[in-house]
C-alpha cells in the first residue's frame, strides 16, 4: 500500500492515516507531495495519478484509491480485523465514529483560525483567535467531548486503547498546542498522552525536520528568523 500526504509540519488530513497506520504497525510507503494549491502546480499534476479529487491524503492498494480519512480508517479497519482500529464494543464504536464524523464535518472556527503547524509556537495568535466566539465553542465543544469519552472509558486514551479516534484528534492536539489554546488540566494530560504515543511522535519528529516553508500556510509570519 502507499499513502500519499502533504508536507507534515501543515497537512492535518494527511496526519490521521498516517499516524493510524504507524501506530498499528501497518506497512505502507509514504509518497510525499509538497503542498502548493496554484492551479496547474506540480502538487495537483502528481496528484492527479492518485485521486480525481486533488486532495490529500489518498490511500492507494492495488488498483484502488480510497481519498478519503475516514473512508481511509474504515477500508484500513476491513483489511486488517486483527487491529482494533475502531473500537470493539459495538456502542463504543458507534461513538467513536460519531466524534471522528463532527472532526471531519465542523469545527470549522478552529480550523481556519488556527491552521496546523507543528514547528510553530503561535500563542498570540491564538490569544487572538479566542477572542472569536466561534472558536471559544469549537474549543468547548472538543473537551466536553474528550473528557465524557475519557470518563467512559477509563483512558488512557479517547475509547480506552489508542484508536482511529484518537488519530483523528492529532491534528486538533497540535493545534491546541501550537496557539496555546487554553484547556482544563484532563484535556492536557490527555493532549500529552496522544503527543507521546509512538505513531503521532514519529509524525511530529519529521515535520519538525522538514524546514519547508509555505508562506501559504502562515498567515502569522511573512518570514522566519
Amino acid at each position: 500500500m502507499r499513502l500519499v500526504i502533504g508536507n507534515k509540519n501543515y497537512s492535518s488530513w494527511s496526519m490521521r492515516p498516517w499516524v493510524l497506520m504507524k501506530h498499528f504497525g501497518i506497512a505502507f510507503e509514504e509518497v510525499k507531495l509538497r503542498l502548493d494549491f496554484t492551479p496547474g502546480s506540480d502538487f495537483y499534476r502528481q496528484l492527479a495519478a492518485f485521486s480525481p479529487v486533488g486532495k490529500v491524503p489518498v490511500l492507494v492498494d492495488g488498483d484502488l484509491a480510497v481519498w478519503d480519512t475516514l473512508a481511509i480508517a474504515e477500508y484500513l479497519a476491513d483489511r486488517f480485523p486483527e487491529h482494533a482500529i475502531w473500537p470493539r464494543d459495538a456502542k463504543a464504536r458507534a461513538r467513536a465514529r460519531s466524534i471522528c464524523a463532527e472532526m471531519h464535518a465542523g469545527f470549522g472556527a478552529l480550523r481556519s483560525k488556527c491552521g496546523m503547524n507543528i514547528e510553530a509556537q503561535l500563542a498570540e495568535a491564538g490569544a487572538q483567535a479566542m477572542a472569536d466566539a466561534a472558536v471559544q465553542r469549537d474549543v468547548a465543544r472538543i473537551v466536553a467531548l474528550w473528557q465524557d469519552a475519557l470518563r467512559t472509558s477509563g483512558g488512557p486514551f479517547l475509547f480506552g486503547e489508542f484508536s482511529a479516534a484518537d488519530a483523528y484528534y492529532a491534528p486538533v492536539v497540535s493545534r491546541l498546542r501550537t496557539y496555546a489554546l487554553p484547556v482544563p488540566q484532563d484535556a492536557a494530560d490527555y493532549m500529552a498522552r496522544v503527543w507521546a504515543s509512538p505513531g503521532v511522535a514519529a509524525w511530529v519528529q519529521d515535520a519538525l525536520a522538514e524546514q519547508d516553508f509555505i508562506a501559504e500556510e502562515e498567515p502569522y509570519r511573512a518570514s522566519r528568523g
